[in-house]
Parts: C-alpha cells; structure tokens; sequence
C-alpha cells in the first residue's frame, strides 16, 4: 500500500518539430531545478509552523538530500486526501535491520496540538545533520530504525488557530471524530465509526513489529502510560483511581525516563491552578482521567508496542516565537526515550534446523500479554533487570519456557529453539503440551490474556443509559481542556 518516494527523472531528447522540443527542453530544466536545487540551499528549518505543503516539502527536501539515511513513505490518506506522511530515519531507512527494533512517534493526532508535529520535524533534522559526528546518534541509527509521523490529523491542523491554548478547533478530523477517541478498545466496545486516519495507523502498525512509540499531545505537561481505560462503573471511573497494566513498572520507568530528560516535566507542576500536578511529571492514564479507543492501549494490547502519551505543552497551539523553548526542552528526552527499546531481552525463535519461526506466541510469565514474532523469528521485550522466565508457543511445535536475567547495562540476547511436536492421528491438539495457534484476530494478532484484578480495577458491566449519556458528556467537557 506504501512504498519509498521515487522521483522519476525523464532522460533523452525527442527529436519533433521545434516548438514541441524546446516546450520538453523547457520542462526538464525545470525538473532538474527542482530536484538538484536542494543540494544548493543551506538544509534548515525554521522554529516555525508548517502547514501542509510546507511540511511536505521539507520531507521531500530530507529525503534527497539524506537518500542514505531516510525513507519517506505514506500510510494513507486523511478525509481531505493529504498524505500520511512518514519518515525513517535509520543507517538502513529501506530495509528492517534483523535482529535490531524499529521504534515509533506519532504527533499531531489532534490537529490543534500543534508543538508535537513541529519537534518533529526538528526532531527528522537533528538526526540527519547528527550522525557521523555525534557518538550517541550515529549509535541509535545505526541501531534502530526511528519513524516518524508528523502529522496524523492534517486537516484538523490547517483549520487550527496558532495562538489558542485550549478549546476544540482543529482538535478532530475532517469527519469530527477524536482520532484519540477511535481506536478498538480492551475495556469496553467502542462504537465510534472508524476514521481513515485511524486504518491507516491501525494498518501501519500490523506491518511493522514496533518495539516503543510516543504519542505527542498537547494541553499539559506530563508522561502518561496505560491503561487509559478502565472497566470500573461510572462512579469509580472519576476517583483518581489508576488502572494498572501487566507492564506497570516498565511503562512508569519508560514514562520517567522522558520526564527526568525534559527540561522541566518531572517537576510536575500543574499548567493551571485548575489543574493537577503529577508527581514526576508521570501518571497512569486512567488516574488522570478515563477515555475509550485510546491509540496507546492499542499498541499494547492488540499489538505488543509499548507506547506512551507525552503532554507536551501547556498551550495547545503556542506561538510559533515559543517554538525553539520547547526544541530545547524535549530534544533530549525524544532520543533518550527512543533509545530505551534497548533495554530488555531479544532474541530469535528458531526450529531444530535453525529456521525461523514466524508468529510463534511470546509471554513473560505473569505478565499475561501476548506478542507475535516476525517472519524472521524476531522478538523483543523491553524488561526492568530482574528474573523472568519466557513462555514461547507456535502452532506445530511443543511450547518451552525459557528461564533469563536482565541486567541493566545490555540487553539480554539468545535464541529459543523450537521442536516439532509429534502427535497420532486424533489426538487432541489442544492438550497442554501442544500449542494449536488458535489466533483468529485481526492484523498481527497480539493478544492480551489477562483480566483485572479485584482492587481498583474490577470489571463491570458496560455503562448504559443515562449513566453512559452522563459519562460521555462529562468525557467531551474533559476532552476540550486536556490532551
């Protein structure tokens, strides 16, 4: 559905009357203007905003001249037809490095949060004019595989207002739908209609085995972390309550570890005395406040990324002279973040042969999240040192766990060698030490095995009636002041 750019160059000369060669002549000089120019001109961009076609010439602009080093591929288009737009940047921007992970921002996924999509494409720069000469860079890059999308909602964006700190101009899509609010959700069914915007991600996402992913917001100055939703009724959604994930201490260390970088969030200063601080510059989702079809619980429940909320700024839409404050406030935290799917285990599955094994089931033991491994019988799992022991299934083979430590300077390498289970004809292949790979779920079906403990995250039925009309609506008043 995607592919590279390409820029087609017409070569040779057509020999017709003269008007119509001098007219082609006329047309390939312009062609070799627009394309070599680039070379000419400083590369640079300005602590301004982009609207549309000017972000789509600076990409365009990056990926000629840094034709080693990125990618530039779309992933859709949104309701208004504008391109979804992505960048890799990575020593390998064309190819996935085996063995080495691929990580994930996405900003602008409410069009009037506008700093995000303007880091990044600082963010696309930095990188670029970095490696070779920065250490730390040239290290990620040669080491990961970074995508950037700038802009999932650029039709909310153009309709944006530069200047408006809150509010709910440009917030949705062209169709006036919260993309943030779109997703399939764990907790309860989410009945919202399905945005193209939010295919194209969901689409992206089944592809590509994305390890770590920040999701860049507006409105507040914090980290957040899953779980966004909660199964409690409507009375225990809004006590403060947190809804905590199998993965709590990863994604709090993950969420930190952007906080402690950035200039000022792990102070956690409130934006307003209407609003709360948050201790680290750090909360759980749901404790802050509960939402339904929330991009991040996506990742991590249907597709294994481990993914967070950066609030970036007070101001949704601050002014374009505030711009360069805010480079200097996250520019560390983003690649330091990044650089944390790093941290864990990694491995291979393979059979008796040494073949890889594709889609075998990965889990760590009591932390009941499944997770798929690519066609190259990849997996990776980004883990806090400690001991664990790892659960790995496939469909014709016996299941094996696997004992491991991590410890906090590398991550822990091996591979998990698989045997083909011999069976008799009619044994029943759903016995314990057979794995039958009864996955019927949509994309690359990673699956999530657990359900809330009694505590603060009790189940409950589905809000409904007049509860559910006074959920939503106090959900939409939330929904125009916060992220």
């Amino acid at each position: 559905m995607y592919g590279p750019i390409f820029f087609v160059t017409i070569l040779g000369a057509f020999h017709e009357i003269a008007a119509a060669s001098q007219h082609i002549n006329k047309d390939l000089t312009n062609h070799y203007n627009a394309r070599f120019h680039v070379y000419e001109e400083p590369y640079s961009i300005d602590f301004t905003y982009h609207n549309y076609e000017q972000m789509s010439r600076f990409l365009r602009t990056t990926s000629l001249r840094f034709q080693n080093l990125t990618a530039l591929y779309s992933i859709g288009k949104s309701v208004k037809g504008r391109d979804l737009w992505v960048m890799v940047v990575s020593s390998s921007p064309y190819e996935h490095m085996i063995g080495k992970p691929d990580v994930k921002y996405v900003a602008n996924i409410h069009g009037n949060e506008a700093v995000g999509r303007e880091l990044m494409l600082h963010l696309i720069r930095f990188l670029v004019t970095s490696y070779g000469s920065d250490p730390y860079i040239t290290w990620l890059l040669d080491n990961t595989r970074i995508h950037i999308l700038p802009s999932m909602n650029p039709d909310g964006f153009e309709v944006s207002k530069e200047g408006y700190c809150e509010g709910g101009q440009g917030r949705y899509n062209a169709r006036g739908f919260d993309l943030n609010r779109n997703f399939p959700d764990y907790f309860k069914q989410n009945n919202k209609k399905s945005q193209p915007e939010t295919e194209a991600v969901k689409e992206w996402v089944s592809k590509i085995q994305f390890v770590l992913s920040g999701s860049l917001h507006g409105g507040a100055l914090v980290a957040s972390y899953p779980f966004d939703n909660t199964p409690n009724s409507l009375f225990q959604s809004y006590t403060s309550a947190p809804s905590i994930c199998p993965d709590d201490d990863v994604f709090q260390h993950l969420s930190l570890v952007y906080s402690r970088n950035h200039g000022s969030m792990y102070q956690g200063l409130p934006c307003s005395p209407s609003q709360p601080g948050f201790k680290n510059g750090i909360t759980n989702g749901a404790q802050w406040y509960p939402l339904t079809g929330g991009m991040q619980d996506f990742n991590y429940v249907w597709n294994g990324c481990m993914e967070i909320t950066l609030e970036l700024s007070c101001c949704k839409y601050p002014p374009a002279s505030d711009l360069q404050f805010y480079w200097e406030e996250n520019r560390v935290a983003l690649i330091k973040f990044l650089a944390e799917a790093h941290r864990g285990v990694r491995g291979f599955v393979i059979d008796e042969n040494g073949n890889p094994i594709e889609r075998a089931s990965i889990k760590v033991k009591s932390r009941d999240v499944s997770f798929l491994t690519t066609k190259y019988g990849e997996f990776w799992r980004i883990l806090l040192p400690g001991m664990y022991k790892l659960e790995v299934y496939a469909n014709g083979y016996l299941p094996r766990d696997v004992e491991f430590r991590v410890v906090e300077q590398h991550p822990t390498s091996f591979n998990v060698t698989l045997y083909r289970a011999s069976r008799h004809p009619g044994e029943d292949e759903t016995g314990s030490n057979f794995y039958n790979g009864n996955r019927d779920h949509i994309n690359r079906d990673h699956v999530i095995h657990f359900r809330p403990h009694s505590g603060t995250n009790t189940a409950s039925e589905t809000n409904s009636g007049i509860f559910s009309s006074i959920s939503n609506g106090f959900n939409s008043f939330v929904n125009n002041w916060f992220g």
